[in-house]
């Protein structure tokens, strides 16, 4: 069962005190973070002009496709003909955070009827499964397209109640906070495998 807002909230004052605060994410170093401090205020970045796409990884010889090189079975949450669902290797701050791919490499606005219908499905039976779960708030399914041109679905559960781990900030929270509990988490991501697998395919958590 997740943690609840209150035991999250005092995994936060050990880590930093009751008056400290966390460190920042490294998404804060990449060229591509929108903010910086400038004479002691947070202000956007000065916006760069135009220049070509980068290539993602998987569509050039020299960023090959990391998905299509195979998936690491420890990190496996549950699986079907078509599609992975994975996790990040270790806890993170929020209480889950699982990522759906495609098993053979495609991207969103490529996939047939079919496969689009599977993707529907998964993520709405994910997303009621995660929701349920005590003391989750709401899951954030994202998906961003400009690392990997392997399609991969990110979902974020949020913990009920801590009242500014809300919306897309999430997501940053979540490289913030520190990890919760790994006993706390592996039975999480057991209780996802084996409802999702109710539906099919095989859970591996």
């Amino acid at each position: 069962m997740p943690e609840s807002a209150e035991e999250v909230h005092a995994r936060v004052v050990a880590a930093v005190g009751a008056d400290g605060r966390l460190p920042m994410s490294d998404s804060s170093s990449w060229d591509i973070f929108p903010w910086e401090a400038v004479d002691g205020a947070i202000v956007p970045r000065v916006l760069p002009p135009p220049s070509d796409e980068p290539a993602r990884w998987g569509e050039s010889p020299d960023k090959p496709c990391g998905a299509c090189a195979g998936f690491d079975p420890e990190t496996v949450v549950w699986e079907d003909e078509h599609w992975v669902l994975t996790h990040l290797g270790a806890p993170s701050g929020l209480p889950l955070v699982l990522v759906l791919h495609s098993r053979e490499h495609q991207d969103l606005g490529g996939l047939d009827d079919d496969l689009a219908s599977e993707l529907g499905r998964i993520t709405n039976r994910l997303v009621r499964i995660v929701e349920h779960l005590p003391e989750i708030g709401r899951v954030h399914v994202n998906r961003w397209g400009d690392g990997g041109s392997h399609l991969h679905t990110w979902f974020f559960a949020r913990t009920a109640r801590l009242t500014h781990v809300l919306g897309s900030p999430a997501s940053e929270w979540n490289d913030v906070l520190p990890p919760g509990p790994e006993d706390v988490w592996r039975a999480d991501l057991a209780h996802v495998a084996k409802r999702l697998a109710n539906w099919g395919g095989t859970a591996r958590a």
